[in-house]
């Protein structure tokens, strides 16, 4: 297993159940989506990093499966808990009526394990001890630090954002309509000169290559926290260890 933090620890399938029927708000998750044009297609991963899932998936466990067929969200959540997934994600695309791409939302994904950690060292090294999406405390802080830094860099060149503590990281969306448009190459030589100038982001992600990004609301299975938006100012003080937004139910219930 992955080594996170104390108090963090992969789901069960009982929990994420519990979790996905009880505590998931689809208003909550609504509201994300109320300036968002066109089709959103949603994707689940059921068990590729924490080897837990339902038998019957076990050949799909490590497969990215498509929700792009449902009514409204509370079919995407009937279909979710049907699957019983580690992780939920959304396609950044927007889709007309019949499946061709109107834009897309650009996004930034800063993780802890891509530092360097004075601990625990360089992201190679964390792999080769099998550890390469694991992290400590000292990450933890070290990328909210990077996130602050990239937010109020990109203040200066789009006017809406949102931060969401991924579960493990930080994603800061772009929400100005202007970018959906914008091209392949237009956010490929944003990301290579934040990366060049000492930022920490996924080229990848910010690009476009990796269209999916996490679902806020969800569970992230593997560190059982609730992928949550926050304020600018919350992020440096946030401690998804103890801060009740984001802890699940059942996590309280064990511990206590």
């Amino acid at each position: 297993m992955y080594k996170f933090p104390k108090g963090m620890r992969y789901s069960t399938l009982k929990e994420r159940e519990e979790f996905y029927r009880t505590e998931f708000d689809l208003d909550k998750v609504g509201n994300w989506f109320e300036k968002r044009d066109g089709k959103t297609i949603f994707a689940v991963i059921i068990g590729r990093h924490t080897k837990i899932f339902p038998e019957e998936y076990r050949e799909d466990a490590s497969t990215t499966i498509l929700i792009d067929e449902y009514q409204d969200l509370r079919d995407v959540k009937k279909q979710i808990l049907g699957f019983l997934p580690e992780a939920v994600y959304y396609d950044r695309n927007f889709y007309d009526e019949h499946g061709k791409i109107l834009g897309q939302e650009i996004a930034f994904d800063l993780d802890p394990e891509n530092l360097t950690c004075p601990v625990h060292g360089t992201l190679s090294e964390k792999m080769k001890r099998h550890q390469g999406l694991g992290f400590c405390k000292i990450e933890l802080n070290m990328v909210k630090r990077e996130t602050v830094k990239l937010y109020g860099e990109l203040e200066n060149r789009f006017d809406e954002m949102r931060i969401v503590y991924s579960g493990r990281g930080f994603h800061i969306h772009v929400l100005d309509r202007g970018t959906m448009s914008w091209s392949y190459r237009r956010k490929k030589e944003l990301a290579r000169e934040l990366k060049k100038r000492g930022y920490l982001i996924d080229e990848w992600v910010t690009t476009g290559g990796m269209r999916l990004i996490r679902l806020p609301y969800s569970l992230h299975g593997m560190v059982s926290r609730i992928v949550l938006p926050l304020e600018p100012n919350e992020v440096l003080k946030f401690d998804p260890v103890n801060d009740a937004r984001c802890i699940p139910r059942f996590v309280v219930s064990t511990s206590s």
